[in-house]
């Protein structure tokens, strides 16, 4: 099968191409903090553990969204970037910038089983924050299985 030749006006691009002045390469760096943060939350395990390993980053920063990386982690949904994290001596306690624990955030965003990992490693659940809330006062009514976690759950027989 043969196909057209390019029409001179198809050909404008090509031609234009071959005239233009070479560019120079730019790169762009990001600092290590801003790296790091986009690898936890994509949860990036990899590279966050060669992160933490090659002592690039301080676990806890708080990044200028006013959270740690736990914190981050924790809104991800992803328990096994919270593991890890915490296997590298992230704090279970650490605060944000309004006062608030993982496991504030865990509650408020509707993940039990993160909640559950952070108080099996002994999180407080009295812990507030800077507006005098503890994590259970954020849980969402129609979230039963937080509300069983702690308690709060009425089952009628």
């Amino acid at each position: 099968m043969r196909t057209k030749p390019y029409s001179q006006d198809c050909d404008l691009l090509s031609s234009f191409k071959h005239s233009a002045a070479p560019k120079s390469v730019r790169s762009v760096h990001f600092p290590n903090d801003v790296v790091f943060q986009d690898y936890v939350r994509h949860g990036e395990l990899e590279r966050i553990g060669r992160f933490i390993r090659a002592r690039r980053v301080s676990l806890d920063t708080i990044y200028l969204s006013g959270m740690a990386a736990i914190h981050e982690a924790v809104l991800s949904g992803n328990l096994d970037c919270v593991q890890l994290l915490v296997q590298h001596g992230a704090d279970i306690h650490q605060r944000d910038e309004e006062g608030w624990t993982p496991l504030h955030m865990a509650c408020s965003d509707g993940f039990p089983h993160i909640a559950r990992y952070l108080l099996s490693l002994g999180a407080d659940p009295e812990l507030e924050n800077d507006c005098a809330e503890k994590p259970a006062d954020l849980i969402e009514p129609d979230n039963k299985e937080l509300l069983q976690l702690f308690g709060l759950l009425v089952v009628n027989d």
